[in-house]
Formats: C-alpha cells, sequence, structure tokens
C-alpha cells in the first residue's frame, strides 16, 4: 500500500520528531522515503535585487542541510531515499511534489505557531485539504 512516503522537511527541531514516524513508516512497509525541502519563495518578495541571490544561497543550504540530516537518518534504518529542494509557496510545492512522484502517503509536522496558524495559514492543514495522497500530521507534542 506504501511504496513511497513523502517527507517535506523545513530543518526546525521538530523535523526531528516528524522524520522519525517517516522513517519509521518507510522501514515497516521497505518504501522509498521522498524528503523534499522548500525554500519559501514570498520571502524574496520583501527582498531588493541585490539581497535575492544571497539569501537565496543561504536558504537553499539551509534546505539542503534539512534534506541531508533525514537522509542520514534514514540510512540508519537502510531507507532508500530520494531528495528534492524547491522554490516557492511550500503548501503547493508539496501537493505538486506528491502528485508529480505519484507518493502513496505524506508525512509532515504540523506548526504549534500561533502566528503561521492565524496570520499565514497553515502548510499542512492547506496539504491536508489539496494532496493527492493520505496526509498523515504529526503534531510538535508527540514523541518520536
Amino acid at each position: 500500500m506504501y511504496e513511497t512516503i513523502l517527507f517535506p522537511t523545513d530543518g526546525s527541531d521538530h523535523a526531528a520528531t516528524v522524520a522519525a514516524h517517516a522513517i519509521d513508516v518507510a522501514a515497516t512497509r521497505n518504501a522509498t522515503l521522498h524528503v523534499l525541502s522548500v525554500v519559501d519563495g514570498r520571502v524574496f518578495l520583501v527582498l531588493d535585487d541585490e539581497r535575492v541571490e544571497h539569501v537565496r544561497r543561504d536558504l537553499e543550504a539551509t534546505a539542503r542541510d534539512a534534506i541531508d540530516d533525514a537522509v542520514a537518518r534514514a540510512a540508519e534504518h537502510d531507507v532508500e531515499t530520494a531528495t528534492a529542494v524547491d522554490t516557492g509557496n511550500p503548501a503547493e510545492c508539496i501537493v505538486d511534489y506528491a502528485a508529480a512522484t505519484d507518493v502513496d502517503l505524506i508525512v509532515m509536522g504540523t506548526s504549534g505557531d500561533e502566528y503561521e496558524r492565524n496570520v499565514v495559514g497553515s502548510v499542512s492543514q492547506r496539504v491536508v485539504r489539496e494532496a493527492p495522497a493520505p496526509v498523515t500530521t504529526v503534531g510538535p507534542n508527540a514523541d518520536n
């Protein structure tokens, strides 16, 4: 049933807990774990042209670090991985990646951040509504 699992990561402290859940499912099912990190393209709207490339490089490096961490954790459990970095609206990029790669399950974190929920809108809520596959969410108080 679950042959391909998508784990979107932002590299936050909570991402390690979510990764543990995603890796456990992948290991149990002998599934491939797709690790995606999205550089939020909306940040570039408020930057002047001179700073965009510098900030883009920094954010892409952070995304790569988040992916590398998840891949290393997956390797400890002999879980095969595929990786990608994308730029854009995180929810849209996650849904688009899930559709393009025909994933069977998305395992992602939810934020306990009140600002994100009330002002920006929850990425996980949008993914749950629009995803082409089931979504398992892992809250900030979940154990790993």
